[in-house]
């Protein structure tokens, strides 16, 4: 997070950078041909100032993008584990909560002659 708000405050800090250029050209104690001039600099230096920026952009972007990813996978870890945890104990608890008739004395016989009965 602190990658992208050091690319938004060196973006601000370029753009912020351009327009006081550009106002205190235009109200600097200078001969409209001496302004014009300098305006024609500045507006020449332009095309850099927006590479510059996009660049600047770019980098931001890609480390933003990597971090999230990292993030992501880190994600999908975490929810991994916790659905085996989940898993686990619930295997856990249906074996704790099975009757197991294979070890029960057989009484079927005994049980169906007291049915038969009443």
């Amino acid at each position: 997070m602190s990658n992208n708000r050091s690319g938004i405050f060196i973006g601000g800090l370029m753009l912020g950078a351009a327009i006081g250029t550009l106002v205190g050209l235009l109200v600097a104690p200078r001969t409209g041909r001496e302004t014009r001039k300098l305006i024609k600099k500045s507006a020449n230096a332009i095309p850099e100032l927006a590479e510059d920026i996009s660049t600047s952009v770019q980098i931001q972007a890609d480390r933003l993008s990597s971090s999230t990813l990292e993030n992501w996978e880190e994600t999908v870890d975490r929810l991994r584990e916790a659905i085996a945890v989940g898993v686990d104990e619930s295997q856990s608890f249906h074996k704790q909560n099975t009757v197991d008739i294979r070890n029960t004395p057989n009484n079927t016989d005994s049980l169906t002659e007291k049915l038969e009965r009443s």
